[in-house]
């Protein structure tokens, strides 16, 4: 079983993905056994779109300070950050809040 998703980026992000704002894409319903959640859909996105330098999107386990992430227009603070469980049409937004000088 799968989750369909939107997903975007913003803010310069969308160069890391090739080039691409907005992405239609499907994931598995459980990872290990488990809900997929925003903290197993990063992974995925690293595994998956990710073209080029990890390090301006992934730090640790998490999204890297910067990079704003909304879960259907809404903080992803507000939803539990990484453990919030993805829904079947949820719409995930990442927006770069950093800009180089």
């Amino acid at each position: 079983m799968a989750i369909s998703l939107k997903i975007e980026f913003g803010g310069g992000m969308e160069l890391l993905f090739s080039n691409e704002r907005s992405h239609n894409i499907k994931i598995p319903a459980t990872v290990d056994g488990k809900p997929a959640n925003l903290s197993s859909l990063i992974f995925w996105l690293k595994d998956n779109l990710l073209k080029e330098r990890e390090e301006l999107f992934i730090e640790g386990e998490t999204v890297r300070p910067g990079i704003l992430v909304l879960v259907n227009d809404v903080d992803w603070e507000l939803e539990g950050e990484g453990d919030y469980e993805v829904k079947d049409g949820d719409e995930i937004v990442f927006i770069s809040t950093l800009h180089g000088g």
